[in-house]
Order: C-alpha cells, then structure tokens, then sequence
C-alpha cells in the first residue's frame, strides 16, 4: 500500500484543530474544531468489523482516519485502505495514522467513490479485493436540510450528488466475493439503505443502537456478505447509555476498552 498522495496534500482551509483520544487515550488524532466531528459512531463501525490478521479492510469516507486507526488498533497485522473525498480531510487523516504508528499498514487516498473501476485501480485501490469494505455514509439529503455554513461539514453530512446506492455500489465493486460490507447510519433511513443493498449483498444483519432503556433506536449497524443468500436477521442491538447517562458497560468496552462489537454475543 501506498499513502504517497495523501501525505503530499496539506490541509490548507484547516484554521484550527483539536486534538482527541479515542480507545481510553490508545489513539490521539487531530480533527477540524468546526464543522464534521467524528465522535462514537466511528468508533462502533471500527469495533462492528471481523476483521482477521492478513485481510484487507477498506474505509469509504474515512474522513480524519478515526475509524480506520480505531479497527488498526484492534486488529495487528490487518492493512486499511481509506477513501477521503476532501484534500485537507486526506491530510489530516494522513498525518493522525503516521502519529499513531500505522503508516506501514495504513493508507488514505483522496478520490470520490463515483469514480470509475479502472480510475479506482490506477489510485491504487484494486477493486473486488478487499475482505471488509465500511463506511458511515452522509446522513442528509441536501433537498431537504439546510446547508451547513461549514463546508467540511456540509460535505460530510449531505449527499451533495451521491446517494446511498453510490456508496453501496461502490462497497461492492471494491469487496471481495464473501466480504462484508458494513454501514453505520440514521435509524429512521433504514429502509433506504436496505433497498439500495438488495441484489448486492446478503446475510444481512441489521443491529439497533439505542441511546438509552426506552428511547428509540438512533442509528443501525447494518452488515451484508457480498454473494451471499441468506435471509436477514434483526439483532437485540446495544443499549449506549445507563439511566445516569453514563455509558453501559458494555460500551464502555466498546469505546474505550477497543473490544470488537460481535452482533450474537451483546
């Protein structure tokens, strides 16, 4: 794998950045003060993914790399490729992987998931290859929302030219027949992002998490096996926060403690 063209990009519109850890502190990146933050979620798609040492897991929308260096530091030995639309996105994501010590297994590429097979290739991201394609898509439709006054943030959040399908059709063209192709996303879009994974992926397992005992579901993990027929199966999901609104406990060995988020075992 090669990062070269990630690590030539500087992150020129970038006025201000923080400073974060993630993994209880295992992990340090830098991230834009305003605008697209990445928080949990990033964190519980890296733990959703069974990845094995040897494999190859590629990230789409990587944004500053928190996903990827997250599933890097749970699993030795993987390689990670990350796809980062925004240059100044890239290089942050390059520099929080070098920081961390994955460089020599972690790469982030910047390009758009639209572009073609042979384009992809010639990025050096070889498509039908990859054992774990994830992604936590944008969760708005710029039809409908406001447009954030932050660009990074619009970007991140809106479609802003690319739907659900896209990132799915990309996911499949990258994956690996049997792969798993992972999304973290808005639980009341659920049902949009299952059609657009109809007659790509099967197996289907779709895992509620819930903000808290009695509230309603806020996002879905849902993960598919490319080529794979067999019917979906609705998981019990997770609770994330107790009555106090700390983080259960098994949460906190998600996010701080780096466990992998087995879907049969919460």
């Amino acid at each position: 794998m090669s990062g070269a063209a990630a690590r030539e990009t500087t992150p020129e519109r970038i006025e201000e950045t923080t400073e974060d850890g993630f993994l209880d502190g295992r992990i340090t990146l830098r991230q834009p003060a305003k605008g697209y933050r990445a928080g949990i979620d990033a964190v519980l798609l890296a733990a959703s993914i069974q990845a094995r040492s040897g494999e190859r897991a590629l990230e789409a929308g990587a944004g500053v790399g928190v996903a990827s260096a997250c599933l890097a530091a749970r699993v030795p030995g993987l390689e990670v490729d990350g796809l980062e639309l925004q240059p100044e996105m890239v290089a942050l994501a390059a520099e929080n992987i070098r920081r961390n010590g994955f460089a020599d297994r972690v790469s982030i590429f910047q390009g758009d998931i639209g572009l073609p097979a042979r384009d992809l290739a010639a990025l050096g991201l070889e498509p039908n290859s990859y054992h774990h394609v994830f992604a936590n898509p944008p969760f708005h439709d710029p039809a409908a929302s406001p447009v954030s006054p932050n660009e990074s943030k619009a970007k991140a959040h809106m479609t802003l030219g690319s739907d659900l399908e896209d990132w799915v059709r990309f996911s499949c063209v990258m994956a690996r027949p049997k792969a798993t192709v992972t999304f973290i996303h808005r639980a009341d879009a659920l049902a949009t992002l299952l059609a657009a994974l109809q007659g790509h992926v099967g197996g289907i397992e779709v895992f509620p998490l819930w903000p808290a005992l009695g509230k309603t579901a806020s996002r879905v993990i849902v993960r598919g096996i490319r080529g794979s027929r067999a019917p979906l199966v609705l998981r019990p999901g997770l609770v994330l926060h107790r009555r106090d609104g700390r983080f259960s406990e098994a949460a906190e060995a998600l996010l701080r403690g780096g466990e992998a988020l087995h879907f049969d075992r919460v």
